[in-house]
């Protein structure tokens, strides 16, 4: 073994504790960067397989009722590689044990064999026979909440009559791997399930036959699929279409490229600021040791080691730490994934799910920590390969005592000696002291950046779910109603209030850019359902124009005064030209809210309704569940308490655990960073706390002057970290934001507190660490002169 090899092995074994927590810090970031990386892969793997296994289609739209001979039309369009056309029904469903209405999306397969495009997987039973009625095949998330097997029996409300339908097949399909009810921004298993069954039979019982409300598309390589778009909607508009529209509006295949797009975040900015502190500790680990090392270099160059030689020295070191943390990272991070792939199959729904290793991810990992180590110690390390011999052999000059402002804003002769020396020795290595407050500073803004999602999602539930919607449960008719047709629902037993909105499928551009989006009318002063400004005060439906959310404006690039073109997709199809007259904030998707009575006139229709929010009396919530069941004009029913539930299941349940994992890393980051400042102090001072021992000291004495300084650092960093905190956590919240969910901005008073308190304890754990290996000085040798 050569001697610069034994050399580094007995600087390992005498920093071991350092080594453990600067490369638990390396970890900490790489096992981030390779959960979410794994896990990235294995749901792009696991979306990809399922979307070119069941020929999952590139463009979809709606009709009221379109013949059957228009599919030809559709086939002939340039682009277009294939066409499915079949009918999908929502009706309500009479669920056993379940007293609250739930919604069923029927939807039609060929009597005979699988449909051409979003053919559903069976994993249990089996499909539709087409000579036996009433057979039909369910999606699993339903199935599973409610405990079907094939064989068992559901009520459906289809076109007004009650219908028994068997269970004969559990299903998935690439087109529900998530299901949510149109008009609602989350999943909710319980009260809405996806029921396929024969086309003959579907089409009998809405008088169909011949006629098809619903078209996929499959699109040729490289084809243009606004222009295929474009002329869909010609071919269908005189048949009442809503528009189409490509994958990407589909809200299955939206929610899951969020949750890929918000990995890559994590896969960047999380790992970006661990593995920066680490970086940041290496350097003041280096630069210290090389410091303390001087008269070691200058033996080495003496006796005839080249500074590659040198310089190669300490890079292994670096290397050696920056290694085994990522190896930690790696290991640890693919054990992660693997638990987040088991809470993915709650979420989605694949055929198959297995955790990917990701290879580039694991060799991008230790490039990353490579890079990010030797550049972070390399000025320390070129320090060392440029230091003269003859140089290095002298001790470093003595510093500097001069007065300074200091002294005359704190008066240091008040102080018992210990504390004059921990300021002077503070104020003669400004910038050390400077890197510690630093270093310090950044565990409490980890601490806060793992720990403020939770203060968002309490804010989120209480602002959207309490304060901003105060309806009980919100009814959507399958045809637009009549005022009377809500006035009888606002007068049935146990409702309180009610309110009528109106909403239109539209299409709003501005400039070149559009969104499809629901146009919604609302009474001018909602009661139930209100718009929120940022002092969470309602916010007055403007009488003229148009209120478009934050998203939205942001996303057209449009704002207050200027004019936007509304396209209406169904009925007449008017398009209006409307002024932003105001902007709300939201935190879910993407509206646009105008007055009710002004929607009407610009529809030229009657007062009439597409659904209305209700406020009841918990005592009749049973009696209003079923006289809604009994009505063949509503079409689906959502209760805000399962919408809080669902939230609860989903959102909030994945960040928890996100959030979890955060929290735990932030927490070694911080131990790892105050733990080295007080080592890295007790080294630096090793020979003047020595000496102050011998000439009379007392041990507590001698403690406080290092044990004071680690705590005027820890003083000074909580606040700066509490600042540098509140800006990661902006970033990360930019980084995280999709078009369907925003998390809000907003960190309590326990965040900061809780950060606060684990690098306060972090503190008093390493000074208790660092006060006894006071105990153990040897006097002898550390006092023994340098030449």
């Amino acid at each position: 073994m050569r001697k610069l090899d034994q050399k580094l092995l007995r600087d390992l074994s005498r920093m071991k504790g350092q080594i453990v927590a600067i490369s638990l810090v390396i970890g900490a970031g790489i096992a981030v960067f390779t959960m979410a990386m794994c896990a990235y892969a294995t749901l792009k793997d696991g979306q990809e397989n399922f979307y070119r296994n069941f020929r999952f289609a590139d463009v979809f739209a709606s009709t009221r009722r379109c013949p059957a001979s228009v599919e030809q039309r559709i086939n002939e369009i340039e682009g277009v590689s294939e066409v499915e056309t079949r009918l999908v029904h929502q009706v309500l469903l009479d669920v056993p044990d379940m007293v609250e209405p739930a919604t069923a999306r029927l939807i039609s397969i060929p009597d005979r064999g699988q449909s051409k495009l979003n053919q559903v997987y069976i994993r249990r039973g089996r499909m539709p026979e087409p000579d036996r009625d009433g057979e039909v095949v369910v999606s699993e998330m339903f199935a599973e909440v409610h405990q079907f097997v094939p064989g068992d029996t559901v009520q459906a409300i289809i076109n007004g009559k009650l219908q028994r339908l068997k269970i004969v097949g559990i299903a998935l399909c690439p087109e529900y791997i998530i299901q949510i009810q149109s008009g609602s921004m989350l999943p909710d298993k319980k009260r809405f399930g996806i029921f396929w069954m024969n086309e003959r039979e579907l089409e009998a019982a809405f008088d169909m036959s011949g006629a098809f409300n619903s078209v996929s598309l499959k699109l040729a390589w490289n084809s243009d699929s606004n222009e295929v778009i474009d002329r869909l909607d010609q071919i269908l508009e005189p048949f009442g279409s809503t528009g189409a529209y490509d994958r990407d509006d589909n809200v299955s295949h939206r929610f899951v490229d969020d949750e890929l797009m918000q990995l890559r975040t994590m896969a960047t900015v999380a790992p970006l600021i661990f593995l920066s502190v680490a970086a940041f500790l290496l350097n003041i680990v280096i630069t210290r040791i090389i410091t303390q090392q001087r008269e070691q270099i200058a033996a080495l160059k003496a006796f005839g080691y080249s500074n590659f030689e040198v310089g190669m020295h300490y890079l292994n070191l670096v290397l050696i730490i920056s290694i085994g943390g990522m190896l930690i990272g790696t290991f640890f991070g693919y054990w992660m994934a693997t638990k987040l792939t088991g809470l993915y199959h709650e979420f989605y729904k694949f055929p198959t799910l297995a955790t990917q290793v990701n290879r580039s991810a694991v060799a991008m990992a230790l490039l990353l920590t490579t890079t990010i180590s030797v550049v972070g110690t390399w000025l320390a390390v070129g320090k060392a390969i440029k230091l003269p011999p003859a140089e290095a052999m002298r001790p470093e000059p003595p510093a500097d005592f001069r007065p300074t402002r200091l002294d005359k804003l704190i008066p240091l002769h008040l102080l018992p000696a210990a504390m004059r020396m921990v300021f002077r020795n503070v104020r003669r290595k400004p910038i050390k002291s400077l890197a510690s407050v630093f270093g310090i500073a950044m565990s409490v803004a980890v601490l806060i950046v793992g720990a403020f999602s939770g203060d968002s999602l309490d804010y989120l539930l209480d602002l959207n779910f309490r304060k901003a919607q105060r309806q009980d449960l919100t009814v959507g008719f399958v045809e637009p109603a009549t005022e009377s047709v809500v006035f009888e629902l606002s007068n049935l037993p146990g409702v309180q209030t009610s309110e009528a909105i109106r909403s239109v499928p539209s299409r709003i551009r501005f400039g070149h850019r559009s969104r499809r989006i629901g146009l919604t009318g609302l009474e001018l002063n909602p009661q139930l359902f209100r718009l929120l400004d940022s002092d969470e005060d309602p916010v007055r439906i403007p009488e003229y124009g148009v209120m478009l959310n934050s998203q939205l404006a942001s996303t057209l690039g449009c704002g207050l005064g200027d004019s936007v073109t509304v396209e209406v997709l169904e009925d007449e199809r008017p398009t209006l030209d409307l002024e932003v007259t105001a902007v709300v904030d939201e935190f879910g998707g993407m509206n646009a809210y105008m007055s009710k009575h002004r929607l009407h006139r610009a529809l030229k229709e009657s007062s009439v309704a597409s659904g209305a929010f209700l406020k009841v009396d918990p005592n009749f919530e049973d009696d209003i569940y079923q006289e809604l069941r009994s009505r063949p004009g509503v079409g689906n029913v959502s209760i805000k308490d399962a919408t809080i539930e669902s939230f609860t299941e989903t959102i909030a349940d994945n960040m928890l655990i996100m959030r979890t994992f955060n929290i735990m890393f932030a927490v070694i980051i911080a131990i790892g960073v105050v733990y080295n400042s007080a080592r890295i102090s007790l080294s630096e001072q090793k020979r003047d706390l020595s000496t102050m021992r011998v000439i009379g000291f007392t041990r507590a004495e001698v403690s406080t002057v290092l044990l004071g300084e680690i705590g005027l650092f820890t003083a000074l960093a909580l606040p700066l970290g509490c600042l540098i905190g509140m800006g990661l956590a902006w970033i990360l919240i930019q980084g995280l934001s999709t078009e369907s969910f925003r998390i809000p901005f907003v960190i309590g008073s326990s965040t900061y507190a809780f950060a606060c308190m684990v690098v306060a304890g972090s503190a008093v754990i390493s000074g208790w660490i660092v006060q006894r290996r006071i105990a153990t000085l040897d006097l002898v040798s550390a006092l023994k002169t340098r030449e």
